[in-house]
C-alpha cells in the first residue's frame, strides 16, 4: 500500500457560484495543509458571525488539487483519507461528486477509482463552508491532515484493525484483535491476515494468522485472541505503548497490504464506592476541557501543536482532557496516549434542536449513526479515551424524546465499543430552557440579589453569568432532578455542567449514581475540588477552560468599570475581543496565575506562587464573569512610580504567608480569609525583590521569589532547534534581562522573518483584545511575550530574525531533519 501525506500542490479560493465571474479577489492561491481558511480573513464588529468566532467571518471554499494519474492504477484502488474538513465537505474529480460529509469532525475516504481518467492530469476539488453554525470559532477547510492511499483492490481500510483488552491480570493480559479486509475486486479472495505484536521497547511478544475469505464488493473481519505476559500497563503515571503490525498477504505469500497501531493495555472500572480506578489504582480526574483551535495557527491541525498542548498542560497539573464539544484530533489522541492524559471525546454539541442558526441539529436524525461510527472507529485503540461523551448541554435532554434519544445514543456507542464508559455534559438549566418561569418560581422563595435572566437568555453563557447562585439552586431542583432523571440513567457516569449542587444532593436521591464536573466555573477550583476529594462517587473536575482558544469571545474578560466607554454586556465581549480569556494557559501555551492556584489546590505544588494586580489599576471598579481571574500577572517590573500602592496575591497551601520585601517584612497574612489557598496583601510597589514564604504549623514550606527586570534585551528561543521535516518549530519571544527575567509592563511590536527553509506558519500572545492577524510578520508582545510558530518547507535549515526598534536583532538557527 503507498499511503503518503497529500498536503502540497493545493490551492484556495472563495467557491463561485455556475454564473458568478472572477475577479482578481477571488483568484485561487497557493497553500500547503493542513489550512485554515477563515483565520486571515478581515474581521469586523458587524459581522453576522459576531462574537461566536470571535468576529472573524464565515464563507464557502473550494480547494483543489491536480494531480497525474499513471496507468498502472487501474490494477489499484485509489482513495484520499480526510482526517478533518470543516464543515459540509464535498469532494469533486474531475467534476463528478465523490462523496459528501456534513460532519466538520468526522474523518471520511474519498474512493477515486469510479471516477480516475488514466494515463493523464486529474483535477481534485473540495468543497467547504462555515457560516453561522458554531458556538465557538470552528475554522474553515481542510484543516486536518490528508492522505493518498493506493492500495491494492484487496486491502486493509482506515482504521481497519480494532484492538481491545478484555481480560487483564498482573501476569498476563489478552489482546482481542478484530481486523477488516475490504475487497473491492470481481472475485471472491482467500488470504492471510498476520499480526504480531510488539512490547514499549519494540520486542516482540505474541504473533498470529489466519487464512480469510473475502467475497467480491464486501468486508470481512478477521480476529484473534494473543496472550501478552506481564504486561505493561498504561496509565497516567506509566503510559506504556504497546503496537500492533498487521500484514495483508495473497494465495502466493506475496504482501497486499500492511498497517500498524499503537494501543495500551489497561484496565478501567469505576463504581459510587470507590471511584474511578486504572488499573486497580483510585484516580481523580484533573481535567480540562479544550476547544480544537491551535491558537496562532487557527484551527489548522498539526501534530506537533496538538503534542505540545497535551505536554504543557499535563506539566501544569491536568491528567485529563475533555474534547468540547466535537470529536479530538487523532493527533491529540496520540499525543494523550504518549504522555499518559486520560480522555473524554465528545460527539456534539446538538442533537435535534438547534442552538445557532445553520448548525447540525436539521441533520442529526438521519446522521446520528454515521457519527457516532466515526468516533468510535477513531478512538477504539487509544488508551487514553475512558469515556465517550454524547453531548453538551443538549437543548431537548430534559423532554421524553430527548431521554429516548440519550438511551439511542449511549446503546448505539455501547454496541460498537462496551469498553469504555458513557457520559453526558448536562445542564439542568440549559435543558429546561422553556420551564424558566417554573424555576424562577420555584427559587422566588430565597432572598437573592440575583436573578433569572430576561432579554439575554438566548445568550447560554450570559444566562449563566446572570443567574449566579439561582443556577445552583435551580440545577438541585425538584424540577431538574425529575425531568433530567431517564436521561441520567441511560450513562455510566453523569457529566454534570455547572451543577456541583448535585453531588452530594444524588448520592442520597441516586446511591448508584456516579458523577463527574464535565464543566465547571475556574474560579471555584478549590470548591470542585473540596467535594471530588470527599465524595467517592464524584471521579473528577473539568475546568472551563484548560487551554484559551479563539471564539466565544472574552467571556473570561476582567472590565475595568470606570472606564468612559464602558457598557455592560454580559459574556458578550464587544469587538476586537478575540480570545475567550478563561484559559489555564494562553493560547501561546504560557501558564496565567490561575494555572498555579489549581496547581496548588490539586495538592501537587508546595511552593507559594506571587500574583500582583497592576499598580496603574489599583482599586479600580471591576467587573467579572463566572470564568474570570483576576488581572495579575506574576512579575514585580511595573512602570509605576516607586511607592504606588500595589495588591499583592499569594497562592499557598498553607496556614499562612509572609512578605518581604528587599528583605523587610511586609508582615503576615492568613490563607483562606477571603478565599482558599489565597492570602492577600495591600502594600507599594518599589523595584527590587519580593519574597513570599509559606509555613504551616509554623513551620516553612515553601518560598517564591521575584525580582525586577533589569534592562531589558529581545530574547527568542526555540524549544527544540532540530525539527522533523512534516513539524514545527516554536520560537518564544520575550523582552527579558541577562537573568531572564520579563519586563512584562512595556509592551513594544516586534518582527519575525524566517530565512531558509521554512515558512512563518503563525504569530500570537494570548491578549484576549486584539486587531493584530496570526499571519504576522509583526506582533505587539503581551505582558512582554510573543511566540512565532514556523513551518518547515522541507529538510534543511532556517533562522528566524526577531526584531523590534530599540532593540538589537535576535537570530535563532533552526535545523530540518527526520
Amino acid at each position: 500500500m503507498i499511503r503518503e501525506p497529500w498536503l502540497d500542490g493545493w490551492t484556495v479560493g472563495p467557491k463561485l457560484g455556475a454564473f458568478e465571474a472572477a475577479t482578481a479577489e477571488s483568484a485561487p492561491r497557493p497553500v500547503r495543509l493542513p489550512h485554515d481558511a477563515v483565520r486571515d480573513l478581515p474581521r469586523s464588529a458587524t459581522g453576522d458571525q459576531g462574537v461566536h468566532t470571535g468576529y472573524v467571518p464565515g464563507g464557502v471554499f473550494e480547494y483543489a488539487k491536480t494531480f497525474e494519474v499513471p496507468a498502472h492504477w487501474r490494477e489499484k484502488t485509489v482513495r484520499v483519507e480526510f482526517e478533518g474538513v470543516y464543515r459540509d465537505a464535498v469532494v469533486f474529480l474531475n467534476g463528478d461528486a465523490v462523496v459528501h460529509e456534513p460532519n466538520g469532525y468526522n474523518a471520511f475516504e474519498a474512493v477515486l477509482d469510479p471516477y480516475l481518467r488514466y494515463g493523464e492530469p486529474n483535477r481534485l476539488t473540495v468543497e467547504a463552508r462555515a457560516h453561522r453554525d458554531s458556538r465557538w470559532y470552528s475554522g474553515a477547510g481542510i484543516y486536518r491532515p490528508v492522505h493518498l492511499v493506493v492500495a491494492d483492490p484487496v486491502h486493509l481500510p482506515l482504521d481497519a484493525t480494532r484492538v481491545t483488552t478484555p481480560d487483564v491480570d498482573a501476569d498476563r493480559a489478552v489482546v482481542h484483535l478484530a481486523t477488516t479486509v475490504r475487497n473491492s475486486s470481481r472475485h471472491t479472495r482467500t488470504v492471510r491476515v498476520t499480526w504480531a505484536i510488539e512490547g514499549p521497547s519494540g520486542a516482540g511478544l505474541a504473533t498470529g494468522s489466519t487464512p480469510v475469505t473475502v467475497l467480491p464488493g464486501s468486508d470481512a473481519v478477521a480476529r484473534i485472541r494473543l496472550a501478552v505476559e506481564a504486561p505493561a500497563l498504561w496509565s497516567d503515571a506509566s503510559p506504556a505503548l504497546h503496537r500492533v503490525r498487521t500484514t495483508l498477504a495473497d494465495e502466493r505469500s506475496e504482501e497486499l497490504d500492511q498497517d500498524a497501531a499503537a494501543f495500551g493495555i489497561r484496565r478501567l472500572q469505576v463504581d459510587p464506592q470507590r471511584g474511578l480506578r486504572i488499573n486497580g489504582v483510585p484516580v481523580d480526574l484533573r481535567g480540562a476541557c479544550v476547544h480544537h483551535d491551535s491558537g496562532p495557527l487557527g484551527a489548522a491541525t498539526f501534530a506537533d501543536a496538538e503534542d505540545r498542548r497535551v505536554r504543557l498542560l499535563k506539566d501544569a497539573g491536568f491528567n485529563a482532557l475533555r474534547s468540547a464539544h466535537n470529536p479530538m484530533s487523532r493527533a491529540m489522541l496520540d499525543a494523550c496516549d504518549r504522555h499518559g492524559v486520560y480522555v473524554m471525546d465528545e460527539l456534539t454539541d446538538t442533537w435535534t434542536r438547534s442552538k445557532v442558526a445553520f448548525d447540525a441539529a436539521p441533520g442529526f436524525a438521519e446522521r446520528w449513526r454515521h457519527d457516532v461510527d466515526a468516533l468510535v472507529a477513531k478512538d477504539l485503540n487509544h488508551p487514553s479515551v475512558i469515556m465517550y461523551s454524547i453531548g453538551n448541554e443538549i437543548l431537548e435532554l430534559a423532554s421524553p424524546a430527548g431521554a429516548a434519544w440519550s438511551r439511542r445514543l449511549a446503546e448505539a456507542v455501547r454496541a460498537l465499543d462496551d469498553t469504555r464508559l458513557v457520559t453526558n455534559g448536562i445542564n439542568g438549566i440549559i435543558a429546561n430552557l422553556d420551564r424558566m418561569a417554573e424555576i424562577a418560581a420555584a427559587d422566588a422563595a430565597a432572598a437573592t440579589t440575583d436573578g433569572p435572566p430576561s432579554d439575554e437568555a438566548s445568550d447560554p453563557n450570559t444566562m449563566m453569568a446572570t443567574m449566579g447562585d439561582t443556577m445552583a439552586r435551580a440545577n438541585a431542583s425538584e424540577l431538574v432532578t425529575t425531568s433530567t432523571e431517564e436521561s441520567a440513567s441511560v450513562l455510566d457516569v453523569v457529566g454534570f455542567n455547572y451543577a456541583e449542587s448535585r453531588y452530594e444532593l444524588d448520592r442520597e436521591l441516586f446511591p448508584h449514581r456516579v458523577i463527574v464536573g464535565s464543566e465547571t466555573f475556574p474560579s471555584r477550583i478549590e470548591r470542585m475540588w473540596e467535594l471530588v476529594e470527599r465524595l467517592p462517587h464524584v471521579i473528577g473536575d473539568f475546568t472551563w477552560t484548560g487551554w484559551d482558544y479563539l471564539g466565544e469571545a472574552g467571556i473570561g474578560r476582567v472590565d475595568y468599570t470606570d472606564e468612559p466607554d464602558y457598557t455592560p454586556t454580559g459574556t458578550v465581549g464587544p469587538y476586537p475581543h478575540l480570545l475567550a480569556g478563561c484559559g489555564d494557559l494562553d493560547i501561546t501555551g504560557h501558564r496565567r496565575p490561575v494555572s498555579y492556584y489549581r496547581e496548588i489546590v490539586f495538592g501537587l505544588r508546595t511552593d507559594p506562587y506571587l500574583a500582583v494586580h497592576p499598580p496603574r489599576h489599583h482599586g479600580r471598579p471591576t467587573a467579572t464573569t463566572p470564568w474570570s481571574w483576576d488581572d495579575s500577572v506574576s512579575s514585580w517590573t511595573w512602570d509605576a512610580a516607586p511607592g504606588a500602592p500595589v495588591t499583592v496575591d499569594v497562592y499557598a497551601a498553607a496556614d499562612e504567608v509572609e512578605l518581604l520585601r528587599d528583605g523587610v517584612s511586609l508582615g503576615l497574612a492568613e490563607v483562606g480569609a477571603e478565599k482558599a489557598f489565597r492570602a492577600r496583601f495591600e502594600t507599594q510597589y518599589r523595584p527590587g525583590e519580593l519574597i513570599a514564604i509559606a509555613r504551616s504549623g509554623g513551620r516553612e514550606i515553601g518560598r517564591t521569589t521575584l525580582r525586577t527586570a533589569g534592562e531589558p534585551g529581545l530574547v527568542a528561543t526555540a524549544e527544540r532547534a532540530d525539527v522533523a521535516p512534516d513539524g514545527l518549530a516554536f520560537v518564544g519571544i520575550a523582552l527579558a534581562d541577562a537573568s531572564g527575567v520579563v519586563a512584562g509592563d512595556d509592551d513594544v511590536a516586534v518582527t519575525v522573518t524566517v530565512e531558509g527553509d521554512a515558512e512563518l506558519a503563525g504569530l500570537g500572545t494570548g491578549r484576549i483584545r486584539t486587531e493584530e492577524s496570526f499571519a504576522g510578520p509583526s506582533v505587539t508582545t503581551h505582558d512582554g511575550r510573543a511566540l512565532a510558530i514556523v513551518r518547515p518547507t522541507g529538510e534543511g535549515a532556517a533562522t528566524v530574525v526577531v526584531t523590534a526598534e530599540g532593540f538589537a536583532p535576535v537570530r535563532v538557527p533552526l535545523t530540518f531533519r527526520a
